[in-house]
């Protein structure tokens, strides 16, 4: 199913690690309506870059979520976030400081090493952050400068 031009509800919802745990990854119809204002969000972000983006990580039960260690409070599980790349347009870093100085509203754009983190909660708080990793892998944030 079409939630706009170019994204889908099945690349939205699509999870190597679900399919790998046999853990169902189907949203509620409410967040199916919020994935459509994700898809809107993800539209212009394409159109900004020029370039086509690959979803790596969009809706998550919060079954799937708990599995990957998702925050408890993720965006990801009320269909409002995706991660993605844009190995077209370039690295994480040059699309976050694109996406950031370009007017498009969001509530959170994090530069995660090799991939962007984006979400359109209703909130729009305009949070841009970097993505730091410790040795086990435990992300800590930082404002994106």
């Amino acid at each position: 199913m079409k939630l706009s031009e170019h994204f889908t509800y099945e690349e939205l919802v699509l999870s190597d690690a679900s399919l790998r745990a046999g853990i169902k990854n189907i949203p509620s119809p409410n967040a199916i309506g919020n994935m459509k204002l994700l898809a809107d969000g993800l539209e212009k972000v394409r159109a900004l870059l020029g370039n086509p983006i690959f979803i790596t990580s969009g809706y998550r039960s919060p079954t799937l979520n708990r599995f990957i260690g998702g925050s408890a409070n993720s965006a990801h599980c009320l269909g409002f976030a995706a991660d993605f790349k844009s190995p077209a347009f370039g690295k994480p870093v040059d699309i976050v400081a694109k996406i950031k100085d370009s007017g498009i509203k969001y509530d959170q754009c994090i530069c995660e090493g090799v991939w962007v983190h984006i979400s359109f909660d209703p909130q729009l708080r305009q949070q841009t952050l970097n993505a730091l990793f410790d040795n086990k892998g435990k992300a800590s944030y930082r404002p994106f400068v």
